[in-house]
């Protein structure tokens, strides 16, 4: 059985979320804006208590926690969401970094083509943004400041602390991608400020199609961001629309049990990540970004000489690899963020993405042993 080895992308779905799913969709078929009958009020509880277990993982309020489709979809309406009152307000700087995510660096891309003037700090051979870099740059027309807690491609953790900290007194907006991060870094995100936090259900065993943008209040008012479609009043008039309550509900499980597990889960994928390193050990290697900022559950690994494309198409069969972000994988091109950090064309060509979970199974790489040993050989 070809083990699987691209949780970063998504991860499994949870026996315990699909059976709290399956309840819904048999149950609780209702529509959570009929008010006017039980169904719509049952479904609408619902909704509302999923509301209250993803605030309890991350120690906010329910009602800055708006449902989306998925953390690209937070990070848009975020981006694009706070625009207008950016122009209107003449607040039409943005600071980011080069290692983004693609649903941060397009939407960026398109507001500089609308007047913004967009900053992107580079990366370097640590993997880890500079938060000096990232203060330096703040300006009092400074709009906002996006950055990932930590990278889907190296699993380096980002300095989002100290710049939150720094941003806490000053009108800049702070927004954090942590795709990578919900679920898994628990106490970490219950103590960094932040404006705007974007999440997904499907990188923490839950569903896909569903994820939350929570947004926070500044002193004590709501952030002003504007809807990017209309047709609705839902979610707080800011994600028109019928909220999927199935997906919401195993959204809601699957945050329970990430924060009632935590401690078990990160023994283990801390247990996996060891095990690799020391298999890994037998062949040539370089492991991308410095390790002591990186994710329990997540290695970049170049090996020299070899093309990452030939050797995940070669162990297919025994090993679900990945080089690089899921949303640009159709794309053979040496990743950005790689580049970024100042690593060249070829061993950029040659990287390769491991991620792993709780869920996963002893990890044999010996099929990938056995490729680079005779490729060296």
């Amino acid at each position: 059985m070809t083990i699987y080895l691209d949780f970063n992308a998504t991860t499994p779905i949870d026996e315990r979320v699909l059976q709290e799913m399956n309840d819904v969709y048999r149950n609780n078929f209702g529509n959570a804006g009929s008010r006017t009958h039980v169904y719509g009020q049952m479904a609408n509880k619902l909704v509302e208590k999923s509301r209250r277990e993803i605030a309890l993982l991350l120690q906010v309020d329910s009602n800055e926690v708006i449902f989306t489709s998925g953390a690209t979809e937070s990070n848009n309406l975020t981006l694009l969401g706070l625009a207008e009152w950016g122009l209107e307000n003449g607040r039409t700087h943005i600071i980011s970094s080069q290692i983004e995510h693609k649903s941060i660096l397009e939407p960026l891309e398109l507001l500089s083509k609308k007047g913004f003037e967009i900053e992107l700090v580079p990366g370097n051979k640590s993997g880890r943004i500079d938060s000096n870099e990232i203060i330096r740059r703040v300006r009092s027309d400074t709009l906002l400041v996006s950055m990932m807690h930590a990278n889907n491609e190296t699993g380096i953790i980002q300095p989002v602390a100290e710049v939150g900290d720094f941003l806490r007194e000053t009108p800049t907006y702070f927004h954090i991608d942590a795709a990578q991060t919900f679920g898994k870094l628990v106490e970490e995100l219950q103590l960094i400020h932040y404006d705007f936090l974007s999440v997904s259900a499907h990188k923490i065993f839950g569903p896909q199609g569903i994820g939350a943008l929570v947004a926070r209040r500044k002193r004590f008012q709501f952030p002003p961001i504007q809807p990017l479609m209309l047709g609705g009043g839902q979610e707080f008039g800011l994600r028109p629309g019928t909220v999927p309550v199935a997906l919401v509900a195993g959204f809601g499980k699957a945050s329970i049990l990430a924060h009632q597990e935590y401690n078990a889960r990160k023994i283990s994928t801390q247990q996996i990540r060891e095990s690799i390193i020391s298999q890994l050990s037998e062949i040539p290697h370089l492991i991308n970004g410095d390790m002591q900022f990186g994710l329990s559950s997540t290695l970049n690994v170049s090996f020299p000489g070899i093309d990452s494309e030939a050797l995940m198409l070669t162990l297919e069969q025994d090993l679900a690899l990945s080089n690089g972000s899921a949303c640009t994988s159709k794309e053979y091109k040496p990743s950005h963020v790689l580049l970024s950090m100042g690593f060249d064309e070829h061993t950029a060509h040659s990287a390769i993405r491991l991620s792993w979970g709780y869920a996963t199974n002893e990890v044999n790489l010996e099929p990938l042993i056995a490729f680079v040993k005779d490729f060296t050989n």
